[in-house]
């Protein structure tokens, strides 16, 4: 129980550490659903989001900042039904285990929007690690576009 208590309380005042350096980040306006999944931690139905078959070349942007996550070269199919990357991009990206201990989310490290989770030792790249993101936290930008941030 105490160490249930503790990894509540660490993993709240992170979260909490977070969302205040997040505030001076200018946001983009997201819709309802945008909202369910990237602030209140909400997921997309599996195999609904527009990217989890998509692969042409180019990053993959924060949905709320327009920070760069994904390389599409770190993007592989792992039929989990969502968009799944074996990488991110050097310090795009935050760890945080889950209260419970059971999975570890991933956040954008700019604006601490929620992007889903990450597991390892799957054995699905010789990577050994699964970003498994919603669709609806990710914009997409062909590589022949320049990123706006």
């Amino acid at each position: 129980m105490k160490l249930f208590l503790f990894i509540l309380f660490t993993t709240n005042s992170l979260f909490a550490m977070a969302q205040k350096d997040s505030s001076e980040v200018k946001l983009n306006k997201l819709t309802e659903f945008e909202k369910y999944v990237i602030i209140y931690k909400g997921t997309e139905k599996p195999y609904s989001g527009k990217y989890e078959e998509f692969s042409k070349p180019g990053t993959y942007v924060c949905k709320q900042c327009n920070a760069p996550l994904y390389k599409s070269t770190d993007k592989f199919d792992s039929h989990c039904g969502w968009p799944s990357f074996d990488d991110e991009i050097d310090g795009a990206v935050i760890r945080i285990p889950d209260a419970d201990g059971s999975q570890t989310e991933i956040i954008c490290a700019k604006c601490k929007a929620h992007l889903g989770h990450v597991f390892l030792y799957e054995g699905y790249t010789s990577k050994n690690t699964r970003h498994c993101v919603n669709s609806v936290s990710l914009k997409f930008i062909p590589e022949d576009k320049v990123l706006k941030q």
